[in-house]
């Protein structure tokens, strides 16, 4: 993660999730836990995995107290496994205490999406072909998550609606056809701006490529009508299989000659590494 990663943005973030879970005050730890107390702890792996967020979990404790010392013992985009220690920290109990769920959460749901992505990747491992990400974020967390999919082995579609042109059922019913949506598309956008197409069926596979479009997104496609797909377009125009495939055989999607597969459950249904913090 780039020294520029740690942005206003980013603190904002974290301020706002150490806000909403501390509220008034931590009543456990301040009504039992002395002030002068000082503490260690070690981060605990309980199951295996990739980790991820290493950098915000940090950040976490010292936006809150920067008289907590952490030292990583497993590197970011490291597989972990169950039992390992990954790092220790020490330093005021209270502050240790307050902030270990804000912390602890940030760095499941990234390392649980790293584990997710990594999972993925390996499932097609010796074809020429990409495992990516989608738009369906949870809001206010994309960056972190989307850094998480990289982190883990894949690639990012758009970051956000200004990355490119992605022409979906709705956009092609409200403009008429795909021809219709494609042209007007060129004629409103840079020629540096890629234009990708949604379709269903191989009629629209070949209207998307008399239209001019770069990529085509081949939608909720069995096995043998994407193969088929990919067959027609020769190469001409990059693919990409979406819909539903965190439930396919990635494998098998892979071998139909598709360049990219996009999964959204990556993101928006993962389930979180389970991790802990114990204090010595």
């Amino acid at each position: 993660m780039s020294h520029n990663f740690f942005s206003k943005a980013l603190d904002d973030l974290i301020y706002m999730a150490l806000t909403e879970d501390i509220g008034q005050g931590d009543i456990t730890t301040q009504s039992t836990v002395p002030e002068t107390a000082m503490a260690r702890a070690h981060l605990v792996a309980k199951e295996d995995g990739v980790l991820c967020g290493c950098e915000v979990f940090e950040r976490v404790f010292h936006v809150l107290d920067n008289r907590i010392v952490l030292r990583f013992l497993a590197e970011e985009g490291a597989l972990i496994a169950k039992k390992q220690i990954l790092c220790e920290l020490e330093g005021p109990a209270r502050s240790l205490l307050t902030g270990e769920r804000v912390a602890l959460n940030l760095l499941q749901h990234m390392s649980g999406i790293a584990t997710a992505t990594n999972r993925a990747v390996s499932q097609i491992s010796g074809f020429p072909c990409k495992i990516i990400d989608t738009r369906k974020t949870t809001p206010g967390l994309r960056v972190l998550e989307k850094y998480a999919v990289r982190t883990g082995g894949g690639a990012n579609h758009r970051f956000h609606l200004a990355d490119g042109v992605l022409i979906k059922d709705n956009h092609i019913k409200a403009a008429g056809s795909i021809i219709a949506a494609v042209q007007a598309a060129k004629s409103r956008v840079s020629h540096m701006v890629k234009i990708e197409v949604e379709v269903e069926t191989l009629s629209q596979v070949e209207e998307a490529l008399h239209a001019g479009a770069d990529v085509l997104l081949l939608d909720n496609m069995s096995i043998d009508v994407m193969k088929e797909a990919v067959q027609l377009v020769k190469g001409r125009v990059l693919t990409e299989a979406s819909g539903n495939m965190g439930e396919k055989d990635l494998n098998a999607v892979a071998a139909t000659g598709v360049n990219l597969i996009s999964i959204g459950a990556l993101t928006h249904s993962v389930k979180a590494l389970d991790l802990s913090i114990r204090f010595l």
